[in-house]
């Protein structure tokens, strides 16, 4: 019987992501709103730069993971020039979609906390399907 690629994954699984804020990463820079401060749509990157990091040493050839579902709170605006950090812990296996408890903290305060839900792909598969022309 063959070895289901999911069956690389359990629960317990996390991954750390860093990034320091910069004007590229603001609010203003990415469309998100009018303030020089962390925008969310580069949280929610953050968050699921950590997703794919704690699976990366598991991840079995030819597979990977993509984005199905993200629910986060912004909860903490983040200045320019400050270090925010993105952890990510394996929650939930079930199938191929894995369900992972994000936060991003500054220092101790947690900026944004949320859940990233990704699904096990065959990549050369889901890449032709995508770039397939009508």
């Amino acid at each position: 019987m063959q070895e289901q690629p999911e069956s690389a994954f359990v629960p317990g699984l996390t991954a750390r992501v860093e990034l320091t804020v910069t004007d590229a990463d603001t609010a203003q820079a990415v469309g998100s709103g009018d303030v020089p401060v962390l925008g969310t749509p580069r949280v929610v990157a953050l968050a699921e730069a950590a997703t794919v990091a704690a699976t990366a040493t598991r991840m079995p050839a030819g597979m990977t993971t993509v984005g199905l579902r993200v629910e986060l709170d912004h909860r903490a605006p983040t200045p320019v020039g400050r270090t925010v950090a993105a952890e990510a812990r394996l929650a939930t296996v079930d199938g191929r979609r894995l369900l992972f408890e994000v936060a991003v903290t500054d220092g101790a305060d947690t900026v944004a906390q949320g859940r990233v839900e990704r699904v096990l792909v065959d990549r050369r598969r889901f890449v032709e399907r995508a770039t397939r022309t009508a």
